[in-house]
């Protein structure tokens, strides 16, 4: 073992491993009780694969939804294929996991987020960030309760080197 550990590769990894087991449940049993899903995906990734005009409409990442109307879900090792409907109009998708931005199931408050290396490069500073980064959101009551209170702010920057 030459350079260390690489836990955000890792954690990428079990993570996307997460959503092929979840997706494979779903393409079994079907969706259960108020289970949901928005996949955020990067529509440039190479191996994505959508119809011309949905790529010309979200050019840069898609949101889908996985609820109510979804058919022919074939998950694989890779990635997952769906049907998805748009205005009445079912569309085949390609999405790898490596492409998925964004995985959220708001029925029962759970999210998962990938940065990538563009994210990464984007950011003004070059100080090391946790990757990838889980996702919960907080029920109404308590957003509304949150934004009441005046927010702390903390710099860090008389930490860096």
């Amino acid at each position: 073992m030459s350079g260390g550990i690489d836990y955000g590769n890792l954690m990428h990894r079990a993570m996307r491993g997460l959503i092929q087991e979840v997706l494979t449940g779903v393409q079994s049993d079907g969706l259960p009780g108020e289970h949901h899903f928005f996949i955020t995906f990067d529509t440039h990734h190479p191996d994505v694969e959508i119809a011309d005009w949905l790529y010309d409409r979200y050019p840069g990442e898609m949101t889908v939804v996985m609820q109510h109307w979804f058919a022919d879900l074939d998950v694989t090792d890779d990635g997952f294929s769906v049907s998805l409907n748009f205005g009445d109009a079912p569309e085949r998708l390609y999405i790898p996991y490596d492409a998925i931005k964004t995985f959220v199931d708001p029925s029962v408050e759970f999210g998962l987020r990938f940065e990538t290396q563009e994210d990464a490069e984007d950011e003004e500073d070059d100080a090391p960030r946790p990757d990838p980064v889980p996702v919960r959101s907080e029920p109404a009551e308590k957003k509304k309760a949150d934004t009441a209170k005046p927010a702390d702010v903390v710099s860090l920057d008389s930490f860096r080197k």
